[in-house]
């Protein structure tokens, strides 16, 4: 067995042998981690203690600062930005604050808020294909948190495109969308 091959990292697996509907995602979902994009269904690897940790201590805050206001947060939950297409992400982290999109197993539009921490296997797809249909579908703001680097990538939604402001473990960031809200990045990148 070739030892550097089997630590190589893997991107997640798309399914490129035939599309899915929808409710086909919903049935393969019960039993696996994926996503869908355009039909593609997408299995994802397991996200790592670093990972979890890192959602923890922001969904942590972020739940008790919401608690008795009208937004809700909510950990891996789907997110269909567009209501015409097959596309389903399940983002870290999302806040949304009309709760007429919240449906049973996916929000339905765009939530205000999105976080994605950066996996080896999810990193192309975050920062390309769910950055520029989050920005299309009109999410507010749009985190992408870097374990690797230490830094937040904050993409606020300004005239339709984002406008990025990078923090790092020195930083308090601001949510935009969340009034007198903050995360203190050394707490979130403390291991």
């Amino acid at each position: 067995m070739d030892k550097e091959k089997d630590l190589e990292v893997k991107e997640a697996l798309p399914d490129y042998d035939r599309l899915y509907t929808v409710e086909e995602y919903y049935k393969v979902r019960e039993n696996v981690r994926a996503e869908l994009y355009e039909g593609i269904l997408i299995v994802l690897e397991s996200p790592s203690a670093r990972h979890q940790g890192i959602v923890r201590e922001i969904m942590g805050p972020l739940w008790l600062f919401l608690k008795g206001k009208p937004c809700d947060v909510f950990a891996s939950f789907g997110v269909k930005p567009f209501n015409d297409e097959a596309t389903i992400f399940e983002p870290d982290i999302i806040v949304v604050c009309d709760k007429s999109k919240i449906g049973k197993n996916s929000c339905f539009g765009a939530p205000d808020f999105i976080v994605e921490i950066l996996s080896p296997s999810t990193k192309r797809m975050d920062k390309t294909l769910k950055y520029n249909k989050f920005q299309k579908a009109g999410v507010i703001e749009y985190w992408i948190i870097d374990p690797e680097q230490n830094i937040l990538e904050a993409n606020r939604l300004v005239n339709d495109k984002y406008i990025l402001t990078i923090y790092d473990e020195t930083n308090k960031a601001p949510v935009s969308v969340l009034d007198g809200f903050e995360i203190d990045l050394a707490e979130v990148f403390a291991e």
